[in-house]
């Protein structure tokens, strides 16, 4: 340290002298402070401008840095901590320090300042751009937004609600006129309270009571299905009486093809009442039924208030079609949502998740559709009227071709009525040749496939038989593609023939049995035979095994021969309790020797003790048996009603022979 004196009367000035470092280590500290210092300069508003021009001119470092830490705003603290240290290289390696951390603070309160002026100006901006909108609709006429709330309001006034759903639609429209039309809730509002105002609240069609009327409608555009016609018009008729009843809810089951969905367009034009379908085939997803909640992203009502809005009546005609094959996954399960809509004591309050009230469906009229029931749950079924549409007979077809199909295909073709016809025998011959279906799906198929082709020739002026001849088929469909089974002429051993339903109607089942020596009396059963079947004729075996004596066979010959029973076409399942008596018959007719009469047929279920039970599907039977060619046929006594059922002309030239035990069935069926 130097002292330096002044002469009299002057000042003394005492310092300390210190060394300044001159190496490249200490200038570069010194250039990084004053880059330092002029950007927080610039940063910051608090700062004088001035300050930069001094500090780009002072030279002495010492003097830098203590006018750096006089001007820039450090704490008391930071300023203490410097004037403590001594040495100048420390001290400014220090103040570059704090001023590093002054500065990070600084940049980020400027971001912070930056961002909240970018939103202020953006809020004004749009708040002035939404006063001009304002003025230009005020110009141009009014505006928009108020015109649609006064036309929701105006829609509002006019609607049947209760008192608790008019509060709901009261506050929800006021809450849709405090929200910005910019805000992102605003369309969600929007499209709620349309909703509610537009859903035709116990608003209804007026049915039309003309009983008569509703006969002809349904009979206009379905050739057979009485029971369904008899229960729509049963309902008819007690609504015309009582004035106020709650809809059926039907459920119609059976084979595709058969009339089932577009008998329901059918019951709806009876009625006078809206048509509208849901296609449940496939759903998986419960809110397609409930309808979503609100609080989702692009939440709607389910699929039952979308399509009362849709037909704008609260009593249409919903048909859900296909409700056998409505699915089941982690989104919940639509057949158990379905409960709710298709409960009586229930559905005047279904609740619609979307909708959050209650909308009252009784008086809507539900017909479901289904191929089978073993899918739907056994309390959906419980809620539903169960009736069984049954396939179409060849006569029946016939019928529904030649009224409906092959008019409507001459139509869709652009064909006149009269430049071509066909005769109910190439009708039978493309139903027996060509089809084998319950419905007539495909019987349409190939009536439409000629038509195309009679199109063509007219189009292209040939020349073509305006009645179809059997012999002109080929040409138009091909070659035949199903032949039809017809009984055998003789009076065989061991052949009887059987009668089976399936899925496209009734076919005839020869049962063949024939016998071998062997020991043990081993029994083979070939033809693809199912569980119940092989039982069946297990059964048989027993029966007469047991009763050989009556029947004059010795009790040895079991032991001594084997029993091998095969039913042809063996690449075909088959299954079922209906051949029993079929089988019991040819097995002892094999072991009697006595030959089977012709012309005869028999269906089913035979019992250990002998027993004849009743069978399933005897009007598709019967009239299969018809078409092979046979006249008489042996059924249980219990079949009789059955018999009944169906349309004396489809069985005329048929002698039926009602049994209860299987030796009846014996004296009728084998020759002594």
């Amino acid at each position: 340290t130097a002292y330096k004196s002044f002469s009299s009367g002057s000042s003394i000035l005492l310092s300390f002298c210190a060394i300044v470092p001159k190496h490249k280590d200490f200038k570069a500290l010194m250039e990084a402070i004053k880059d330092l210092s002029l950007r927080m300069i610039k940063i910051s508003s608090n700062m004088p401008q001035e300050i930069m021009f001094a500090i780009r001119n002072i030279e002495n470092p010492r003097f830098f840095i203590n006018f750096i830490s006089s001007n820039l705003g450090l704490s008391l603290i930071d300023k203490q901590s410097l004037l403590e240290i001594n040495n100048i290289e420390q001290r400014a390696m220090m103040l570059l320090k704090i001023l590093t951390k002054e500065s990070q603070l600084l940049e980020m309160k400027a971001a912070i300042q930056s961002q909240a002026m970018e939103n202020i100006d953006k809020q004004q901006r749009e708040y002035f751009l939404q006063q001009q909108m304002k003025t230009i609709q005020k110009e141009l006429g009014g505006n928009v937004q108020d015109d649609l709330i006064n036309d929701i309001k105006k829609k509002a006034e006019g609607k049947k609600w209760d008192e608790k759903v008019r509060k709901i639609a009261e506050k929800e429209i006021a809450k849709l006129e405090t929200t910005s039309t910019h805000s992102s809730d605003y369309s969600v509002q929007l499209n709620y309270v349309q909703t509610l105002v537009d859903l035709p609240w116990n608003e209804y069609t007026k049915d039309n009571f003309n009983l008569k009327r509703a006969q002809r409608v349904l009979n206009r555009d379905h050739f057979g299905l009485d029971e369904v016609k008899d229960r729509i018009i049963d309902h008819l008729a007690v609504l015309k009486l009582k004035g106020d009843l709650k809809s059926p809810i039907i459920c119609l089951y059976g084979p595709p093809g058969v009339g089932k969905t577009s008998l329901g367009k059918s019951i709806a034009d009876a009625l006078g009442r809206k048509y509208a379908r849901i296609s449940l085939g496939g759903l998986h997803d419960e809110a397609e039924i409930r309808g979503h909640r609100r609080t989702y992203i692009g939440a709607m009502p389910g699929r039952v208030i979308q399509n009362i809005l849709k037909t704008n009546s609260s009593n249409p005609v919903l048909v859900l079609d296909e409700i056998d094959k409505v699915g089941r996954d982690y989104k919940g399960d639509p057949g158990s949502a379905l409960l709710e809509v298709l409960d009586p004591e229930q559905n005047f309050a279904f609740h619609d998740n979307y909708l959050d009230v209650d909308y009252d469906l009784s008086k809507v009229l539900f017909i479901a559709t289904a191929n089978s029931l073993s899918s739907i749950s056994q309390p959906l079924l419980d809620r539903m009227e169960l009736i069984n549409v049954t396939g179409y007979i060849v006569e029946e077809k016939i019928e529904i071709a030649m009224k409906h199909l092959i008019p409507k295909q001459l139509e869709n073709h652009g064909i006149p009525k009269d430049a071509v016809s066909f005769s109910k025998k190439t009708v039978q011959e493309i139903v027996e040749k060509y089809t084998r279906e319950s419905g007539v799906r495909n019987l349409e198929k190939q009536i439409a496939k000629i038509c195309r082709r009679l199109a063509r020739k007219i189009a292209m002026e040939e020349k073509y038989d305006t009645s179809i001849p059997i012999s002109d088929l080929k040409e138009y469909l091909g070659t035949e593609k199903y032949t039809r089974d017809k009984q055998s002429q003789k009076e065989e051993i061991g052949i009887v023939t059987g009668l089976a339903w399936t899925s496209v109607g009734g076919e005839i089942l020869e049962i063949e049995t024939s016998l071998s020596k062997g020991k043990g009396g081993k029994l083979t059963l070939t033809g693809n035979l199912g569980d119940v079947m092989k039982e069946s004729a297990m059964l048989g075996l027993e029966y007469i095994r047991a009763h050989a004596k009556d029947f004059g066979l010795n009790e040895d010959l079991f032991e001594e021969t084997n029993v091998h029973i095969h039913v042809p076409e063996g690449a075909i399942p088959k299954d079922g309790p209906s051949a029993g008596i079929t089988m019991a018959t040819s097995l002892l007719s094999a072991f009697t020797k006595r030959k089977v009469k012709k012309h005869i047929a028999m269906t089913g279920e035979i019992t250990l003790h002998g027993k004849v039970l009743p069978v399933g599907g005897i009007k598709e039977k019967i009239l299969a048996a018809k078409r092979a060619g046979i006249t008489d046929i042996i059924l249980s006594h219990e079949n009789k009603k059955n018999i009944d059922e169906i349309n004396a002309i489809y069985i005329k030239g048929l002698t039926f022979h009602y049994v209860k035990d299987i030796k009846e069935v014996i004296q009728i069926a084998l020759l002594k």
